[in-house]
């Protein structure tokens, strides 16, 4: 998807550790702008968002950003998509395994370009039906789906005018399936977001980790910037509607610097000013959201909006031979650790050169939807912990690139909450009947379970903290169950 291993280690490190946004010490150029690019002016300064002091608006009030971010923070759940030429391949070039992430086989086989160009021809989306996806992420309980309109093989997933390298001119599928999505999410209630690979473009003259292969990639970056890049997010910004994107997810900002990174948020502000970006544009461009990637951090990231995105198997694009998938009880711990840390869960599938998700994919996400059914309510539209005693010791984990990383230890219980309910998420249900939590400041009037509301359990609050009573002998779900307190 992104960083490959070592890269990704590093710069999530940094992200991880500083609390900024993706960013790569690089010399800054002084660049002329193109005539088509509009140039940054000043922002006003009223009293900032001390809450969630970054964001992609400069100067923006509380009201302001609670406003412009109220649906993210409501949603908790979406899904990822990662879809394009490189799932003709899956993971195979000349009849060999390539190592790695499947959407980067171009960059780790060291394929040519004319030779993976190729692979478009069999890139068929005979069996893409965007109302099936849609349904798919809304059964499961996801408010929104981010899609790949350019990874960093250059190819656009969309009728882009910008040349012919795209999946409208260059395969046989022939239409716009992010024209598709889009109408179809605006019909099941679903907000769509675009990533798109701003710096890395290994066929249109981009950036590449690693360094370039082929000397037909040498290109000058900025005028990959102003002649690729700008005029196609100009396109995905202006061609789908005033709804969407909701999302713009950028990614690794090789070879980015602020002169490059500002010519392309001017356009965002100039076409679809305040819309949600991420921390990855590069050039110490904040953004409005963290994206730790692959882990969850042991605390999130108090006083600022952030999202881990994680993929259901080990890889994000399509890869034939990657079975090794998630259990849901690994999912909906992620799901409720992450919502208990004030964060979003983005969820990725990789649909195969035909545009199907892949079995395995759909069977994990209906089966959360069922959980989602009875206990969506303590995670949608909820803030994180009033505890915090439930996350234990941060201890060091191996992420999804094998790479170590710091997370919670604590895997008894998590926590949300809402006004007028605080939620207790129990992994591992107790055999005396009663749980006890910390003390809260709210009084407490009532608990009931999620899965049984009927259930008369008690609560008792003192110095020692809170007990809940009266709880059933045998768990209402086998992974996690839910009870509400209610103040």
């Amino acid at each position: 998807m992104k960083f490959p291993p070592l890269v990704s280690g590093v710069l999530l490190a940094l992200t991880f550790s500083l609390g900024t946004s993706y960013s790569q010490s690089v010399q800054q150029t002084n660049t002329p702008g193109s005539l088509s690019t509009p140039t940054p002016t000043a922002s006003p300064s009223p009293t900032p968002d001390l809450e969630h002091p970054v964001s992609s608006v400069p100067g923006e009030t509380k009201a302001q950003h609670d406003a412009r971010m109220a649906w993210w923070r409501e949603a908790k759940f979406g899904m990822f998509i990662h879809w394009g030429v490189y799932s003709v391949p899956a993971g195979y070039y000349q009849g060999k395994p390539v190592k790695g992430i499947g959407e980067w086989i171009m960059n780790k086989g060291k394929i040519p370009m004319a030779e993976y160009q190729k692979f478009a021809q069999q890139f068929t989306g005979d069996k893409f039906d965007a109302a099936s996806i849609v349904a798919t992420a809304k059964n499961a309980g996801m408010k929104y789906i981010v899609i790949t309109s350019k990874h960093h093989d250059g190819f656009a997933m969309f009728d882009s005018k910008v040349n012919k390298w795209t999946i409208v001119q260059a395969t046989p599928f022939k239409r716009d399936p992010l024209k598709e999505l889009a109408e179809e999410c605006r019909k099941q209630g679903i907000r769509l977001g675009f990533y798109y690979s701003q710096a890395q473009d290994w066929n249109n003259g981009g950036a590449a980790a690693g360094g370039k292969w082929d000397k037909n990639q040498e290109h000058n970056m900025d005028d990959y910037i102003d002649k690729t890049a700008i005029p196609q997010i100009s396109e995905i910004l202006s061609n789908y509607g005033p709804d969407t994107p909701a999302v713009v997810w950028w990614d690794t900002p090789q070879d980015m610097n602020p002169a490059r990174a500002a010519r392309i948020n001017a356009v965002v502000q100039k076409l679809r000013p305040g819309l949600i970006q991420n921390n990855r544009l590069g050039g110490k461009f904040k953004g409005d959201t963290e994206t730790p990637e692959q882990h969850i951090p042991p605390q999130g990231y108090p006083g600022r909006d952030w999202e881990t995105c994680m993929t259901l198997n080990d890889t994000w694009g399509f890869k034939k031979d990657d079975n090794h998938w998630k259990s849901l009880s690994t999912i909906l711990y992620n799901l409720c650790d992450i919502a208990s840390k004030g964060g979003n869960y983005l969820l990725n599938v990789g649909p195969d050169s035909h545009g199907e998700i892949p079995a395995e994919s759909v069977q994990r996400l209906a089966e959360v939807g069922q959980w989602m059914k009875v206990n969506s309510e303590a995670i949608y539209g909820t803030t994180a912990t009033p505890f915090g005693e439930e996350f234990g010791k941060s201890v060091q984990v191996v992420d999804g690139y094998g790479k170590k990383r710091p997370t919670s230890s604590g895997d008894v219980w998590r926590a949300t909450k809402k006004p007028g309910h605080i939620y207790l998420i129990i992994f591992k249900w107790p055999e005396n009947g009663t749980f006890h939590v910390p003390t809260v400041q709210e009084h407490l009037t009532s608990a009931t379970l999620l899965a049984d509301p009927s259930i008369k359990l008690s609560v008792t609050q003192d110095e020692s903290g809170t007990t809940v009573g009266n709880l059933p002998t045998k768990a209402p779900d086998s992974i996690a169950s839910v009870i509400d307190l209610q103040y």
